[in-house]
């Protein structure tokens, strides 16, 4: 991995954006998984938004044989709490700071900005936006899990201690199993976050229920 600047795709609901959502994808899939659910998302009536999609690198994953995709961080084996790829994982989380840096280059503050993800994406999210210097609108976790939970403690910083945070998984998830996904809500409300915590009906996804929650939690923190 490099420190150069991410590609993105970029969605503006209307011409002038108060408000950015940098939203980061799974294993194996790249920035246009989630654009789709911006059409899908109720945010009729909200000041107008800017969806940043990146693609993260492409590298080889250990857990699939070494072949190359993009992946913001290698999976070494399926238990995804131990042998944990931390040079990768910082790595991405100075690129997603990156992509909070632009945002605010272009006027958007960074209490206005959420970052979100999915899988890979949602792990990502959390290690950067816990430790990150300035308070950010909210963290919405999809389908993920804390890495790298034994530093959390000691490097989490105290501007997002108060910071909304959305947690969402499926019961059927069988690549993340929803016990990883308790223990880190778990974590997080014994380190003294307010984790707002949603489960639903089905796999390693996302369903019309969940989409629906996420856009009152939207009209929650952007509104």
């Amino acid at each position: 991995m490099t420190s150069a600047a991410l590609e993105t795709i970029q969605i503006e609901t209307g011409p002038n954006p108060t408000a950015s959502v940098i939203w980061l994808h799974g294993l194996g899939a790249s920035g246009d998984d989630f654009v789709p659910i911006v059409r899908e998302l109720d945010l009729a009536g909200m000041q107008d938004i800017r969806f940043v999609f990146p693609h993260a690198p492409t590298m080889p994953v250990t857990i699939n044989n070494g072949y190359v995709m993009r992946a913001w961080y290698d999976i070494i084996g399926a238990d995804l709490s131990r042998r944990e790829d931390e040079k990768g994982l910082r790595a991405s989380q100075a690129m997603v700071e990156q992509l909070i840096a632009q945002e605010k280059a272009r006027g958007i503050p960074a209490e206005r900005i959420v970052l979100a993800g999915f899988s890979q994406g949602c792990a990502m999210t959390i290690q950067t936006g816990l430790r990150h210097p300035e308070k950010l609108a909210g963290l919405l976790c999809l389908s993920g899990y804390v890495p790298l939970h034994t530093t959390i403690a000691e490097e989490r910083h105290a501007s997002n201690q108060a910071t909304p945070i959305f947690m969402a998984h499926g019961r059927g998830d069988q690549v993340i199993p929803i016990i990883r996904a308790e223990q880190s809500r778990d974590l997080l409300r014994s380190l003294g976050y307010e984790v707002e915590w949603h489960e639903y009906m089905m796999p390693h996804s996302v369903c019309q229920e969940e989409v629906d929650d996420i856009s009152a939690w939207f009209r929650r923190v952007l509104g």
